[in-house]
C-alpha cells in the first residue's frame, strides 16, 4: 500500500454564476483551482489561508460533500470521484469531517447518545448487543461521560460540544479526518484542550488528518505539513519547521509575519498586503498575488509561474524561475533578502 492516504491531483471546484433574463450561467466562481498535494499515512497536513481562499471547500471536495469539477482523489489507492452511491455509502467509514461550529452543526433535538450513534447503527460497525458498550467507550475516549448520553447540545459548553463532534467523527472508525477549524469557535484554553485530544487519538488510532485553520500557531502545534493557499490554488507547500523557519513566497511571508509574539519588547515586522482580495469569479491572469505583491514583475502579470521543489519545499512564484530543482539554499537566501526590503 502506499505512503500517501490521499492523493489530490489537479483538483478544481467551480460554481456556476446564474443571471440574466433567463437565468442562465453568466460565469463561474473558482473556489478551488487546479490544487495538488499527497498526504501521509498517520500524518496531518495544515492547511491555511485568507477567508474565502478556497480552504474548506477543498475539504469537503475531498468527501465529496459537494463534487468536484475536475481533477482526482485518490483515497488508499482508488479514485473515489468515480465511486456510485454504495460505494460511498461504505467509504464514509473511512473519511470523517468534524465541522467548524459545535453549535450548528449538532442537531438539537437528538440526545448525544443517538447523535454519536445513529451512523453506528447505520454502517453497522459493532453488533447490536455491544452498541450500548461502544459508544460508552468512545465518549470516554473523547474526555465524555457515559451519562452525557441522555442530554441533549444545548445542556453543553462549546468546548463540550466539540468533543460531541469528535465522537462522533470517530465512532465510525475512520482512518482520515478532514478538520474543519474545529477550534476557532472555542476559548484559548479549551483550545489547548481540543488540540491535544486531536494528537492523542492521532496516535492511538492511527489517524491522518487535513487540518483547516485560521490560527497559524495551532497549526505549526499540529501538523507535520502545511499547505498555503491564495484565491483558490496552492502557493507554498513543506514541511511545518521548513515553511515556518524560511517561508520562500511573499504572501507567505506576509501571513507568517502576522503571527503574534508573546514579549511585549518584540516589534513586530508585519509585512501589510495592500488592496483586497480579488474576486475567485474575475481572478487576475499571471500570478494571481501579482496585484498585491510588492515584489511583482512584469512576467507575474502575464504567465501563471510553475513550481520549484526544493527539498519537498514546493513554491510557485517567479521569483525562483532562475533556480533548478532542489538549490535549497539559494532560494532560502532570496526569501531572506525579501523580508529585509
Amino acid at each position: 500500500m502506499s505512503d500517501y492516504i490521499l492523493q489530490i491531483k489537479n483538483l478544481k471546484k467551480y460554481f456556476p454564476i446564474k443571471g440574466g433574463f433567463f437565468g442562465g450561467v453568466t460565469g463561474q466562481v473558482k473556489a478551488v483551482d487546479d490544487v495538488s498535494f499527497n498526504i501521509e499515512r498517520g500524518t496531518t497536513m495544515g492547511l491555511v489561508g485568507e477567508s474565502g481562499c478556497g480552504k474548506s471547500t477543498t475539504g469537503r471536495t475531498i468527501l465529496r460533500l459537494i463534487e468536484k469539477t475536475d481533477g482526482e482523489i485518490i483515497f488508499n489507492g482508488q479514485e473515489i470521484s468515480k465511486f456510485d452511491k454504495k460505494q460511498m455509502h461504505d467509504l464514509r467509514t473511512k473519511m470523517q469531517i468534524i465541522f467548524q461550529d459545535p453549535y450548528s452543526s449538532l442537531s438539537p433535538r437528538l440526545p448525544v447518545g443517538e447523535i454519536i450513534g445513529e451512523a453506528v447503527r447505520e454502517h453497522n460497525i459493532v453488533p447490536e448487543a455491544e452498541y450500548e458498550e461502544y459508544l460508552s467507550k468512545v465518549m470516554k475516549e473523547c474526555g465524555l461521560m457515559e451519562y452525557y448520553k441522555e442530554r441533549y447540545p444545548h445542556e453543553f459548553s462549546g468546548g463540550q460540544r466539540q468533543r460531541i463532534c469528535i465522537a462522533r467523527a470517530l465512532a465510525l472508525k475512520p482512518e482520515f479526518v478532514v478538520c474543519d477549524e474545529p477550534v476557532s469557535a472555542l476559548d484559548v484554553s479549551i483550545q489547548a484542550q481540543i488540540i491535544n485530544l486531536l494528537r492523542k487519538l492521532q496516535k492511538d488510532r492511527k489517524l491522518t488528518y487535513l487540518f483547516i485553520s485560521h490560527d497559524l500557531s495551532v497549526v505549526e502545534h499540529i501538523s507535520d505539513t502545511v499547505g498555503v493557499m491564495y484565491l483558490g490554488g496552492l502557493v507554498e507547500t513543506g514541511k511545518t519547521e521548513g515553511i515556518f523557519a524560511h517561508p520562500l513566497h511573499p504572501y507567505t511571508q506576509a501571513l507568517f509575519s502576522a503571527i503574534p509574539i508573546p514579549d511585549p519588547d518584540r516589534k513586530l515586522d508585519r509585512i501589510l498586503l495592500e488592496g483586497d482580495i480579488p474576486s475567485p469569479a474575475n481572478p487576475p491572469k499571471g500570478c494571481r498575488f501579482h496585484t498585491r505583491c510588492t515584489h511583482c514583475m512584469e512576467c507575474c502579470k502575464i504567465e501563471n509561474p510553475k513550481a520549484k521543489d526544493f527539498d519537498g519545499h514546493v513554491v510557485k512564484c517567479h521569483l525562483y524561475d532562475e533556480l533548478e530543482n532542489g538549490e535549497t539554499n539559494k532560494a532560502i537566501e532570496i526569501a531572506d533578502n525579501l523580508r529585509k526590503k
